[in-house]
């Protein structure tokens, strides 16, 4: 950890807690969050507030390690999504996990990242706003540890990129990957080979972008199945061949070749363990974020892991605990977290467990129907016991947006005492 690094996540530590932040002790008011977790109060008994998203410790350690270990087998560099949790202090766990560095998707997050010291950074996008590019420009020039690498995918965004960092005066390219789109329909990309060569010919007709190699997400692959999916990986890892070939990369220290969401990365794992000795190194870069927390809906189903059980597997670390606050009928409750709350935007929440009087059991019976604002429907069948004042325990579906309803996330060992708090940056 540098020491700006250090400085900035002491800074988060020495915060007040306040009526920012929900879920936390109201008795807590005052206290710095260093204080707060040294009290290592009890997420149950501890007077903290329903509804509260917690993090399980052993849980998300278990994930940082897992996939540290994947990458490391698989000969993959690991450039994590941060926007999955716009959290610093994830960012530099993952870091201390191996990670290359931070994956991003817009100008705001990486200057959270930067604010808290993250030297590398892969933009996952084209970047034309020229504020934004002026700013990169100075980082850039005043930093020379500062390392970032984004996409382009137009000849049109290189030009207003280069228009941008000459209005700058920058003295440092920016380096760049030509983005390969997943096929026809899918998000951004250059839909063709011949389309990707004439974007690297305009950035090879700059002095102010540089091109260091090739990228794309294999999760926009259209009706993605393996065989699709392996299929256009293929058709990345030719495209770095051929402008190797073309002397596209001369004068690097090595290639970059980019892809990997949290659905598909044994796929990359294999082709990218298939790439030709080109001239140069290779930096094969992951770039999976949801594992980080993983969840109990959409990518508990997705995960690769399913399709390579021997690897090991993820654990979903996020548990929102509510409260019953009405019992209208037998078939029918309501608890006190909805939509502000819980991610919605994939599947509705789980309902878990059930909290009564200090003993825990499964929500047998209970099943989440719909959100409100800020309740959930609950239906209840003949074997549901569920009173009102009841903590009800929901698992989430999707982290990307379960970490954007939470400023500061306790995190909490499995007997419930919190040992930590996460601040995210949305």
């Amino acid at each position: 950890m540098t020491a700006d690094t250090a400085q900035s996540l002491a800074r988060l530590a020495a915060e007040r807690v306040d009526h920012r932040f929900k879920g936390l002790p109201p008795d807590a008011d005052g206290l710095t969050v260093a204080e707060l977790a040294g009290q290592r109060r009890n997420l149950f008994t501890g007077d903290f507030a329903t509804p509260v998203l917690a993090l399980s410790a052993e849980r998300l350690e278990h994930n940082l390690k897992l996939m540290e270990t994947y990458a490391a087998r698989h000969g993959l560099a690991f450039a994590p999504h941060g926007k999955t949790s716009m959290a610093p202090q994830l960012f530099q766990r993952q870091i201390e996990h191996g990670a290359w560095g931070i994956t991003l998707a817009v100008p705001h997050q990486v200057r959270v990242a930067r604010a808290f010291g993250t030297r590398r950074v892969f933009l996952a996008n084209e970047l034309v706003d020229a504020a934004a590019l002026r700013w990169i420009a100075s980082e850039l020039d005043a930093d020379p540890d500062f390392e970032l690498i984004c996409y382009v995918d137009s000849v049109r965004g290189v030009e207003l990129m280069d228009a941008a960092l000459r209005d700058a005066g920058a003295t440092r390219p920016v380096d760049v990957v030509v983005e390969l789109a997943a096929g026809e329909g899918a998000r951004t990309g250059v839909r063709t080979e011949t389309g990707c060569a004439a974007v690297a010919d305009a950035v090879a007709g700059t002095r102010t972008l540089r091109l260091v190699g090739v990228a794309g997400y294999e999760g926009e692959v259209p009706k993605a199945d393996p065989e699709r999916v392996t299929a256009w990986l293929r058709r990345l890892v030719a495209l770095a061949a051929d402008f190797d070939k073309a002397g596209r990369f001369a004068g690097l220290d090595e290639i970059v070749v980019s892809a990997g969401g949290s659905a598909w990365f044994d796929a990359v794992a294999e082709v990218f363990a298939e790439i030709p000795e080109l001239s140069l190194p290779v930096l094969k870069l992951l770039r999976s974020g949801a594992y980080v927390s993983h969840d109990d809906g959409h990518y508990r189903k997705l995960t690769p892991f399913n399709r390579v059980p021997e690897e090991g597997a993820l654990e979903p670390a996020f548990r929102l605990w509510t409260q019953v606050v009405s019992r209208p009928s037998a078939e029918q409750a309501f608890v006190n977290a909805g939509k502000r709350d819980a991610a919605y935007d994939l599947d509705l929440p789980f309902a878990q467990v059930i909290r009564r009087d200090g003993a825990e059991r499964p929500a047998t019976g209970v099943s989440v129907t719909a959100l409100s604002d800020q309740h959930a429907w609950l239906a209840t069948t003949p074997e549901a016991d569920l009173e009102v004042g009841d903590w009800v325990g929901l698992g989430l579906s999707h982290p990307c947006t379960s970490f954007d309803k939470w400023q500061l996330i306790p995190v909490a060992e499995a007997d419930g005492t919190v040992v930590d708090y996460v601040r995210t940056f949305f």
